[in-house]
Formats: structure tokens, C-alpha cells, sequence
């Protein structure tokens, strides 16, 4: 029996035409049991659009505040009840073929975690990125090679795929709500002894990018020396164990519990 797939879509203001499309496009490429939209602060148009598509194969999660990406997975993956969980950026830059390339191997047991790669030499991007926001990933993609334990070309791509029994063993050690948490995802399944696939991609950079280059890239790099910290200490390193540094709750605690993700307080997600 082929193991199951639950599919995570996570959107902040995105462009519903092309969400719609590649939600479709999904749901035909990759068979999934089900595909969860987890959508950030949508305006009313954007949620009315989404309500009112035809035969949408996708469950819909409206929250009135950004989250953030990270946040915005993991409340999606804490509610799927099938053997494997993935996630795709709502842009489509990863089309269907690649999405189901990054699935395959946790799908068949070969990977307990898959990262789709944009630098993996073997990939096809075709890329609109400015020239500062090329040379600000790649910067970061060959310092985050020699902090974290799993080397990799590409930490950062919108599609990976994690088994359930995986996501559950490092889930409470997960604390970045935002961009970060693909680094943190990593460096902890690394650290848990994760069976880690990078998988070449095709990719497309979609246009109304929703990152800013240098604030998101800031914190990028205070979330890469965070990952490294977590990881340490989750593979027992007794020098990090000491060091005075009080994450507080993790981001699973904080979206079950009484406070937002940026460490507030406030309503239940």
C-alpha cells in the first residue's frame, strides 16, 4: 500500500488566478489525499475568489493576521493525518513534475525528509531575482553549508516533503515562524539522524515576491545561527546545552496554546 500524502499551500496575499491553477495542478500531479491552503491575512476579495472557485480540491484555513510561512506549515502539518507531509509556496515556482519529484523519494521510503533544490547543479531555473537577491541567497546557501550539519546546495527552496513519523520526532524543537524555518526543519532532521534527499528541480521565480531582501535576509542569518544552536543541542553538545539562551515555548506550544507566533500574547490560533 503507497504511502499517503497530505499537501501544505502557504499564501500571503498571493495571486488567487495563479494559487487556483496551481493547487489544480497539484491535486492531478501528485494524487494527493488532501491539500490545505493556509492562508495569511487575506483580503475579503482573496477569500471570496477562493470560497467561490468551482470544484477547489483544497481546504481553505483563513487567519486575520500573518503568521508567517513557518507558522503557517507547521499549523497545517499538525492537522494532516496521512503517512507523508509536503509543502509547496503558493507562487508555483515549483511546478507539478518537480513537486512530485520532491515526494517521490519520502513517498517510497528511500528519504525521511526531501528538499527541493534550486543550485543543485543538476536543476533548470529560470529566474527574474534581482542581482541583489541572487547574490544574498547564494551568500547565505554557502555559510549555511558550513554551520549546519547537512550539507546541501539549496536549504531554502518552497518544497519539501517530511514523513509524519519524522515531522513528530523534531516538531517540539521547531521555534521560527517565519522564512527561517526551512533552515531550522534541516539542521533538526539532520541533528535527529534523518535520512536527508536533495532533489534538482525545475524552478521558476514568479514575480510579487512577498520577501524583502535585506530585512528577511537579516533575519535569515540571526535564524541560521539559531538553527545551528537547536541542532547542537538536540545532538547533545554539552557547550550549547549551557549556554543562557531561553528559546521559550516552541512554535507547535505557542499556536496550541495562549500566544502568537512572534512570542505575544493573544488568542488561540
Amino acid at each position: 500500500m503507497s504511502a499517503t500524502l497530505g499537501i501544505v499551500v502557504p499564501a500571503f496575499r498571493p495571486d488567487v488566478d495563479r494559487l487556483i491553477a496551481y493547487v489544480r495542478s497539484l491535486d492531478d500531479g501528485l494524487a494527493p489525499e488532501t491539500i490545505r491552503i493556509e492562508l495569511d491575512d487575506p483580503e475579503p476579495a482573496v477569500r471570496e475568489a477562493l470560497r467561490d472557485a468551482p470544484d477547489l480540491p483544497a481546504h481553505v484555513n483563513a487567519v486575520d493576521r500573518r503568521r508567517g510561512k513557518g507558522a503557517a506549515v507547521t499549523a497545517g502539518f499538525e492537522v494532516l493525518e496521512t503517512d507523508v507531509l509536503a509543502f509547496f509556496d503558493a507562487d508555483g515556482a515549483t511546478d507539478a513534475a518537480a513537486a512530485a519529484a520532491v515526494v517521490d523519494p519520502v513517498r517510497d521510503g528511500t528519504a525521511d525528509l526531501a528538499v527541493g533544490s534550486r543550485r543543485h547543479p543538476e536543476s533548470v531555473v529560470q529566474s527574474h531575482q534581482t542581482v541583489l537577491r541572487r547574490a544574498l541567497g547564494d551568500g547565505f546557501a554557502w555559510l549555511a553549508r558550513r554551520v549546519l550539519g547537512p550539507s546541501l546546495y539549496d536549504y531554502q527552496c518552497g518544497a519539501k516533503a517530511i514523513t509524519t513519523e519524522t515531522w513528530r520526532r523534531l516538531r517540539d524543537d521547531v521555534y521560527e515562524p517565519g522564512f527561517a524555518w526551512d533552515i531550522e526543519l534541516v539542521a533538526l532532521a539532520g541533528a535527529y539522524g534523518a535520512r536527508i534527499r536533495e532533489v534538482p528541480i525545475r524552478w521558476e521565480d514568479q514575480p510579487g515576491s512577498t520577501v524583502d531582501p535585506v530585512r528577511d535576509t537579516a533575519r535569515m542569518f540571526r535564524g541560521l545561527a539559531v538553527a545551528h544552536h537547536r541542532s547542537a543541542v538536540v545532538s547533545g553538545s554539552r557547550f550549547h546545552r549551557l549556554l543562557p539562551i531561553d528559546p521559550g515555548p516552541s512554535l507547535r506550544e505557542r499556536l496550541h496554546g495562549t500566544a502568537h507566533p512572534d512570542g505575544s500574547r493573544g488568542d488561540p490560533t
